[in-house]
């Protein structure tokens, strides 16, 4: 009983969901700029292999099989970076995470930029993995102990901007130069990165889990402006940290708990229809998905990118405004038209109806592409860290990315080998997941917008 009353009072002691600070000072500013390096890495890891695709093939003779091992074994690595990331950020702390996922970033790219054959490829694509698999972890946990309230959701949400600004420069400088350079290019912010972390405070949260008091004060100081008052931040994170301190570390068997059971499905859901909506497979083959249909890769990657940011943007300003459900609900709906678009042009292609067909592919990608980035993109893992109980949270953080890794690793692997099956019917495959997502959303994801973490617990509960 003791257990369940300290797990309840938790949403009362989150110094982060306390309404401290009212703006952004330079020091949150930059740390969070140099966060997002790392989600700018991601990003441009998941964009490289659509546009070097063709030059990696001509370069180095590989097989359709043998790319598809390139571009999805980077999941691989992810999968394991995932499944260390909590444990990596605890032991390292936040900022020594961050660098330590840099270091196998770098060099994959390294592995890359000088391979002369497909095992060093999928070496290069393995570290990388592995690297990213920790950023998508450490990146917005950092930012989310860093920010006051008020600024939380929109610094937070800057993390998927940054992936798909990394997306973007993939595919727009792609189309223009050689792949090796390319892979230079990727490397940049690596070192931007590992420069900047030696020049923003670590996280007071890990700071005082640690027992560095002193510290985790200083570096609020930092945070909040030199002249603000931190008494009262300062004594809840204290509370909260000793209160965390009476709860037995929880194990993975506790997650399957019936308590938990609306949770874990709401979570493991959102990210299981999210990567078989078919995200990764048109993110990581745009260009051949362009040329299969007909039209031209580089002009399709550069139309990508033109609708992408925006929308990513838009999604930004309207999440804390329209809410979770709603803007979830038009985006699956968006991109279950898109891939539906896509796959009519397939068939309208192989039947020889319509000469206009790849236009309706370009479309639909277009569809497809800005309705992702509009709620589908970020939105799950905001749900994801507000669903979950504050004892479970770790683990549950980190099952539920390792689950998002996998389903990346299966569609990306198996892509190639669905288009020669059928187009037209991978596709449609992917419509039919992104119409499920719908009415995943309407029956069984909660509205978390505007409440605090003690009522989302509540209604999860009462559910069950």
């Amino acid at each position: 009983m003791e257990r369940e009353r300290i797990e309840d009072g938790f949403a009362n002691t989150d110094p982060f969901l306390s309404s401290h600070g009212d703006k952004a000072t330079p020091t949150v500013v930059f740390s969070t700029l140099v966060a997002v390096s790392g989600s700018f890495v991601f990003g441009s890891a998941v964009g490289f292999s659509s546009p070097a695709q063709n030059g990696i093939i001509q370069d180095l003779g590989l097989s359709v099989a043998e790319y598809s091992v390139f571009g999805s074994i980077w999941t691989i690595g992810a999968m394991i970076g995932a499944v260390m990331s909590g444990k990596l950020a605890d032991l390292f702390a936040r900022r020594g995470a961050m660098g330590f996922s840099e270091l196998f970033c770098l060099l994959g790219w390294l592995a890359i930029i000088f391979g002369k054959n497909a095992l060093w490829l999928d070496i290069g694509r393995l570290l990388m993995g592995y690297g990213v698999g920790i950023i998508s972890y450490v990146v917005p946990v950092y930012i989310a102990e860093i920010t006051p309230k008020n600024l939380r959701g929109a610094f937070t949400t800057v993390n998927q901007l940054m992936i798909c600004c990394g997306v973007s420069l993939m595919y727009v400088v792609g189309v223009i130069i050689n792949w090796r350079l390319l892979a230079v290019i990727g490397a940049i912010p690596c070192i931007i990165q590992l420069l900047g972390l030696f020049f923003i405070p670590e996280s007071p949260r890990w700071l005082a889990k640690a027992g560095q008091w002193k510290d985790c004060e200083a570096s609020l100081q930092r945070l909040r402006g030199k002249d603000a008052n931190i008494s009262e931040e300062a004594a809840e994170i204290k509370d909260y940290t000793e209160t965390l301190q009476i709860l037995s570390e929880a194990k993975i068997i506790d997650l399957f708990q019936k308590k938990y059971a609306h949770s874990l499905i709401v979570g493991v859901g959102l990210m299981v229809l999210q990567q078989f909506g078919g995200v990764n497979a048109i993110s990581y083959y745009a260009s051949s998905i362009f040329e299969s249909a007909g039209f031209s890769g580089r002009i399709g990657s550069i139309a990508m990118v033109a609708v992408q940011i925006p929308m990513q943007v838009l999604g930004v300003l309207l999440m804390d405004k329209s809410g979770r459900r709603p803007l979830l609900m038009v985006s699956a709906a968006g991109t279950c038209l898109g891939c539906f678009l896509v796959g009519l042009s397939f068939l309208l292609q192989d039947l020889q109806l319509w000469k206009s067909s790849p236009f309706l592919a370009l479309v639909g990608i277009l569809v497809f592409t800005g309705s992702f980035s509009l709620g589908m993109g970020g939105i799950p893992w905001v749900i994801m860290s507000e669903i979950f109980s504050i004892n479970v949270k770790g683990l549950a953080g980190s099952l539920v990315t390792v689950v998002s890794w996998f389903g990346s690793w299966v569609v990306s692997y198996s892509f190639n080998f669905l288009m020669l099956w059928s187009s037209e019917g991978t596709f449609f495959i992917f419509s039919a997941v992104c119409g499920l997502t719908v009415m995943f959303v309407a029956k069984l994801v909660p509205e978390t917008k505007g409440r605090t973490l003690e009522e989302i617990q509540s209604s999860m509960n009462s559910f069950t």
